[in-house]
């Protein structure tokens, strides 16, 4: 509840006694007055709860934008991790290639 809704329902409250004491007074003026003063508080209301909504739909999609951002660091770590793992992979591969190539070189130079 916001400063909107409670002002239209404080609106309508004093319409609806406004209209209550222009009618039993016989003032048409004052009736009248009262019934703006419900319209009045009506429209406050809503408008009231329309910030509310648009406001708890922003908090929603914040949320929302805020998880998925989360998700994608999530999976941009993990694809970070895999490429420094299929690197350091293929430098040992290379290394134990060459290793190999070296000893193989070593035993035909001293037969």
């Amino acid at each position: 509840m916001n400063k909107s809704t409670v002002s239209g329902k404080f609106d309508q409250m004093k319409g609806k006694m406004k209209q209550g004491v222009g009618e039993a007074m016989n003032d048409d003026r004052m009736a009248n007055s009262g019934a703006m003063d419900q319209v009045k508080g009506h429209a406050k209301e809503a408008w009231g709860k329309t910030k509310d909504a648009a406001r708890s739909a922003s908090h929603d999609a914040s949320d929302k934008a805020a998880a998925d951002r989360a998700r994608a660091d999530e999976r941009m770590r993990s694809e970070k991790h895999d490429v420094r793992e299929k690197v350091t992979s293929m430098a040992r591969d290379a290394k134990e290639a060459t290793s190999d190539r070296a000893d193989d070189f070593k035993r035909r130079r001293s037969a």
